[in-house]
């Protein structure tokens, strides 16, 4: 490996601002803020809009929002449907 043309490796603190969840994880990205960490020691802090402690993917409430959403629009356009049928059996 080469000496020089590696960016340096270490422990960052990556912070959700969404939903205030930290993790700390190795990486190359850096940052003038910092914060101590769990351990005592100070790390480089990056604020994040995301993550996936709060991204709706992982957290389920697309998937619930979307159904929900699925159903209101069935009933919408067959609900009246299944109402406006007499039970003419003749």
């Amino acid at each position: 490996m080469k000496k020089g043309i590696h960016p340096d490796y270490g422990y960052v603190v990556f912070r959700d601002t969404s939903c205030g969840a930290t993790f700390r994880v190795r990486s190359t990205c850096k940052s003038d803020k910092t914060i101590v960490w769990e351990d005592g020691e100070t790390y480089p802090l990056v604020d994040l809009d995301v993550s996936s402690a709060s991204h709706p993917f992982y957290t389920g409430e697309q998937r619930r929002v979307s159904a929900e959403g699925r159903v209101a629009r069935f009933q919408q356009r067959f609900g009246k449907v299944s109402t406006s049928r007499s039970t003419d059996a003749g």
